[in-house]
């Protein structure tokens, strides 16, 4: 954006002050200007400044994740109840916001608006309410051809996930992958991700409806796997349903290991919140269990569990050597270590308390944790609420 004219940047500035918070325009605005970009370091979580230098992103990411989680450095803040990221392959990333519906683009030095057919250039059809709205995000496997971007979205009657084509940063030639999904004001699940064997999976809660949980044909309470066109795979484990896995309370991150287990966070009620390994067919003993117990072997129980102040555990990144899970109410990053037997052993908490509440963590393009903290919603708001930051594995 540096050379912009200056009618140009005028009309530019209009059109956001439209479409974006405030502090996000402002953010923008510092780069609208013709001064050469700062070479300076970049600033720590501590600050209000809303980028940092890129830096070259490493063929692989995800294996050169390994070590301890250091010290937070912002990478863009001023964000409204961010929920969603996916990181694209230029290295910057996409990012939901669930109560204005909207998708942003995001990185070192970089916030665009991504368009859609909504009012004010939003994603059409999304309905907030409670934890409902816009929340989970998905590239396709096939992404640098088909330019395809999944969405898991509250409507006016149900969860949904909806494929769009990102074309011109704008989300275009929306299609519903899968409807029907139960909503309420909370248990909505929504988390999305691809597999390694390129299926999608989606996270769904029980929206208040306990015993949905239990039902392998509903679509409550469960983790969801469909091909990319939101059919069912004939491999899953009960014929014509896109039931995965099933007993579930409200499931929010999924990440795979080398192995290819699939590993999943979940929130728990009052008690016991949970880390679970999830096998095709396995049920995870919702509403009946809660936590440590397999229910006589009727149920699979969870790998780790964790007091529900300790954590309300949101997003999973998983790493080489740890799965790392981001905590709500506990306000912090756990890290859990991963061996050949998968995620066992002693959890570390990093980050305590410094961010506040966390919501989702990815591996970023730069082999680094990049991380949404959701503070603007249940938490208390510190100067440049909310963030995306980018945390080093030393």
């Amino acid at each position: 954006m540096h050379g912009t004219h200056p009618f140009a940047t005028m009309a530019l500035v209009s059109t956001l002050r439209k479409v974006l918070p405030t502090a996000l325009v402002a953010t923008l605005l510092a780069g609208c200007s013709n001064t050469p970009e700062p070479t300076a370091a970049p600033t720590t979580a501590s600050s209000s400044a809303s980028s940092s230098p890129a830096t070259p992103a490493p063929t692989d990411p995800v294996a050169a994740a390994i070590g301890f989680p250091g010290e937070p450095t912002d990478i863009t803040t001023g964000l409204d109840v961010p929920w969603g990221l996916a990181v694209l392959p230029d290295g910057t990333a996409l990012v939901t916001l669930r109560d204005e519906a909207r998708v942003l683009q995001v990185g070192p030095g970089v916030l665009n608006a991504i368009g859609a057919d909504g009012e004010d250039g939003a994603v059409p059809d999304v309905y907030p309410d409670g934890e409902g709205g816009l929340l989970g995000i998905a590239l396709s496997p096939d992404f640098a051809t088909d330019n395809h971007v999944f969405l898991y979205q509250t409507a006016r009657q149900d969860n949904r996930v909806v494929r769009y084509t990102l074309a011109q940063n704008r989300l275009t030639e929306p299609t519903e992958i899968v409807t029907g999904i139960p909503k309420n004001s909370t248990h909505n699940g929504g988390r999305i991700a691809f597999g390694p064997d390129g299926m999608l999976y989606i996270g769904t809660g029980d929206a208040q409806d306990r015993p949905t949980a239990q039902d392998v044909n509903s679509l409550g309470g469960k983790i969801l796997r469909v091909l990319p066109d939101g059919s069912v795979p004939p491999d899953n484990p009960f014929s014509g349903s896109r039931t995965w896995s099933y007993g579930h309370r409200n499931p929010q991150g999924f990440g795979w290991d080398s192995a290819g287990r699939l590993i999943a966070s979940e929130f728990g009620q009052d008690t016991w919140d949970e880390l679970n390994v999830i096998r095709p067919g396995g049920n995870y003993g919702w509403p009946t269990v809660e936590g440590p117990g397999d229910g006589g072997g009727q149920f699979v129980a969870p790998v780790q569990t964790w007091a529900t102040d300790d954590a309300s555990p949101s997003g999973v990144a998983v790493t080489p050597d740890a799965v790392y899970v981001a905590a709500l109410r506990g306000e912090k990053l756990w890290r859990v270590p991963l061996n050949p037997d998968g995620p066992t052993g002693t959890p570390d908490a990093y980050l305590d308390g410094t961010l506040g509440r966390l919501r989702t963590v990815e591996v970023g393009p730069d082999g680094t944790l990049w991380m949404l903290t959701s503070n603007t919603f249940r938490g208390e708001p510190r100067a440049g609420d909310d963030r995306l930051v980018t945390v080093p594995l030393v």
